[in-house]
């Protein structure tokens, strides 16, 4: 028996294992199995293949039931997770639902949860702006928060390393407090969005820009990303589905699939993590304890490097879950801070409006990225009654209408041929930065 034992523990013994297959989990397992370490990544949700699983990808509206539209009692069910914007019908499955892991909050919190292999990276907007040090020397201009302990020489050479392995659309636009990046070619500002950045630059000069927002889409380079099985984005704008080109970057058409090439990576799925091993008398982490999703029995894995990537409040569950007597409230909980300050940054001021110029243009296509004002406020000095600075989006765009005259067959020709266009519509939305 104890040789049986011996055996099992062999078996489920690895040289690291990485908890959670999205964005971040993803990048750890492929970095670490390229160099040629024996790595098992844990997931607690169900696989998700590379376009195998995307049952809407390449659906045509009237093929779903409500049009992509959620109806409104699931809206009832999910008031979290309805707020999310890819939430709709044609992605509905990618989402943890409210009454599957139920939200327990004094204060609302909007953290929306994607349980599968890729985790949430099938659902991110893929908006990719480089922090500069205006960001990280936030605190030594206004003495307010913690330092970072870092700067961003330290991480510049990491940032390029991603983006030429995801894949970045973007132009050099030359801004200290937004660097530049190893960039693919960008996708065009329309001319309305252009006049706007030209009238921006006209009125306040090199104190702010409008420029196109960097998002993680193929434009370019197609013999190297052909290599990752990855091809250009096609501009459909239905990215929330799974991309089956992968024009896009995510863990399920990109990192997971290059660790699994090298023959080093383990996938164990439906697995939720328990807590880490703490061997108090090798003062380390030493392995995970999971529990199987469907016969409920626990398990124990074993290595000798342990990634937590289990995105921000799963990550500090499991921590805060991982006891022992040295870590009595939480592995690595000696000062009591884990699970709290939890901030998120500020997305929810917008404004939009009707411009009425420019009416021999429209657009074509379903750009994945839109116009960006990099931050302005705080760059250099404490310049305003606020705490650091925002940054926002800007968009144009112009749809059709269909002619509303007629009756009887010449109605019904008008309402399915639209073939007017109305005048543009221009829309910002804000984010900032939430100091916990």
């Amino acid at each position: 028996m104890a040789n049986l034992n011996i055996d099992a523990i062999k078996e489920r013994t690895f040289q690291a294992i990485v908890i959670g297959s999205g964005m971040s989990g993803s990048w750890a397992a492929k970095e670490l199995c390229e160099n040629g370490v024996k790595t098992l990544v844990i997931e607690r949700g169900r696989d998700v293949k590379h376009i195998k699983d995307y049952p809407t990808t390449n659906m045509l509206p009237y093929e779903f039931e409500h049009r992509g539209q959620i109806p409104q009692k699931v809206q009832e069910e999910n008031p979290v997770v309805s707020r999310c914007y890819a939430f709709r019908e044609d992605a509905q499955h990618f989402f943890v639902k409210d009454q599957e892991h139920p939200y327990v909050q004094e204060k609302p919190f909007d953290w929306i949860r994607g349980y599968q292999v890729g985790g949430k990276s099938l659902l991110w907007a893929r908006q990719v702006q480089r922090i500069s040090d205006i960001d990280f020397e936030g605190h030594e201009r206004d003495v307010f928060s913690v330092d970072w302990t870092i700067r961003y020489k330290d991480i510049a050479s990491w940032y390029s390393h991603v983006e030429k392995f995801v894949g970045v659309s973007g132009n050099k636009d030359g801004l200290s407090n937004l660097p530049d990046g190893e960039f693919l070619p960008g996708f065009p500002l329309n001319v309305v969005e252009q006049y706007f950045a030209d009238q921006l630059k006209k009125h306040y000069g090199n104190d702010r820009h409008m420029i196109l927002a960097r998002c993680a889409h193929i434009t370019g380079n197609l013999d190297y990303y052909a290599k990752q099985g990855r091809a250009k984005c096609q501009s459909r704008n239905l990215c929330q589905r799974g991309c089956p080109f992968g024009g896009y970057f995510s863990a399920n058409s990109s990192t997971i699939p290059w660790a699994e090439r090298t023959g080093n990576m383990t996938m164990r799925t439906d697995a939720v993590v328990h807590s880490i091993i703490y061997d108090e008398e090798k003062g380390k982490a030493t392995g995970v304890r999971i529990v199987d999703a469907h016969t409920k029995e626990m398990e124990e894995y074993y290595a000798d490097v342990i990634f937590v990537n289990a995105a921000a409040l799963n990550t500090n569950l499991i921590l805060l879950n991982s006891t022992s007597n040295r870590f009595p409230n939480g592995l690595g909980n000696d000062n009591g801070l884990l699970g709290k300050y939890v901030a998120f940054h500020n997305y929810r001021a917008g404004v939009s409006a009707q411009y009425e110029g420019h009416l021999e243009y429209t657009t074509q296509g379903g750009r994945p990225t839109s116009g960006y004002f990099p931050r302005f406020r705080n760059l250099h000095k404490q310049e305003t009654d606020f705490l650091r600075g925002y940054a926002a989006g800007f968009s144009a765009n112009r749809g059709t209408y269909s002619d509303q005259s007629g009756v009887g067959v010449e109605l019904k020709e008008n309402l399915l041929n639209p073939d007017k266009y109305g005048p543009w519509s221009v829309g910002s939305h804000m984010m900032g930065e939430t100091i916990p």
